[in-house]
């Protein structure tokens, strides 16, 4: 009898260990994902990863980028004629196909802003997307950033209307108080001011558009990553970006390693649809190459 009751102690005791050994996450849907996180088996499905903001963020990212329901809307090598999938702002900019890829340049004139130049791609995209390219920082200025432009429509005030194509004239100067005032978008800055590791540079999200009479600060999505995100000119550099309902990440990859950043979009108002921008400052310039945008 003495056996028999140290026999179920003993199964009972490894029932309880094998419970805790797996965390199953819930509300996972179609095309599952397992990760493994040190030890522990975490189960990842879409639902899961599209909205966790606990700090979870690499597996995260990992089960959005890996995921098998993404579906491939547009693609471009950035070798042919770039007219064929894109449009332009700004009439000094300059866009030029090569074997390279796409280079892409705004105007040389620093604080003029017909000199800044925004590139769009002509198909818009509904929902969650996926948005990866390649990227080389091609000048050395000092000041000014890159952005992109994520699924951005007009405000529907005045002439601002939905399609943002039927308002290009009203872009042929690009300056930014146009976009950040009268666009529904998502902003991401980077590469960002002095080519040198020991000054400002930084990767920052921002919501658009800037209520009425307040700072364009205001645009910004917490955290800010200040000092962060460093690219050196001439070195090509892998970005992933994912938005979905609840996160937004941004990769960067290169030959020194890669950084992930992210942003929870829980509490900001939802961007669902829009094209997708380039968007150059006045002096910055850089090569474009297999451009990717997927839907989910």
């Amino acid at each position: 009898m003495k056996v028999f009751i140290r026999l179920l102690v003993v199964f009972f005791l490894l029932q309880g260990l094998h419970a805790h050994a797996v965390i199953r996450l819930p509300a996972i849907v179609s095309s599952n994902m397992v990760l493994q996180r040190n030890t522990t088996v975490v189960l990842w499905g879409w639902a899961d990863a599209s909205r966790c903001t606990d700090g979870l963020g690499e597996v995260a990212f990992d089960a959005l980028s890996k995921n098998k329901d993404w579906n491939l809307e547009f693609e471009d090598k950035c070798t042919e004629d770039w007219t064929l999938k894109w449009t332009l702002d700004g009439l000094i900019a300059q866009v030029e196909n090569s074997d390279r890829g796409m280079h892409f340049s705004a105007g040389p004139e620093y604080k003029n802003d017909a000199h800044h130049a925004v590139m769009w791609t002509k198909e818009s995209f509904d929902g969650d997307v996926k948005i990866e390219y390649d990227y080389t920082r091609t000048d050395s200025e000092t000041s000014c950033v890159n952005i992109l432009y994520i699924q951005a429509t007009g405000d529907m005030e005045g002439p601002y209307v939905k399609d943002i194509s039927d308002w290009k004239e009203l872009r042929e100067v690009p300056a930014m108080s146009t976009y950040f005032e009268n666009m529904n978008a998502l902003h991401i800055s980077y590469a960002a001011f002095v080519n040198s590791a020991d000054t400002a540079f930084y990767i920052r999200a921002r919501r658009y558009p800037k209520p009425e009479n307040e700072s364009f600060n205001v645009t910004r999505i917490t955290p800010f990553y200040d000092n962060e995100g460093y690219f050196k000119t001439g070195e090509k550099y892998h970005i992933t970006v994912i938005k979905t309902g609840a996160q937004l990440f941004f990769k960067m990859e290169g030959k020194e390693g890669e950084e992930l950043f992210s942003w929870d979009l829980s509490n900001v108002d939802p961007v669902t649809e829009g094209r997708i921008g380039l968007r150059h400052m006045y002096t910055r310039s850089a090569v474009y190459r297999n451009m990717k945008i997927y839907t989910k």
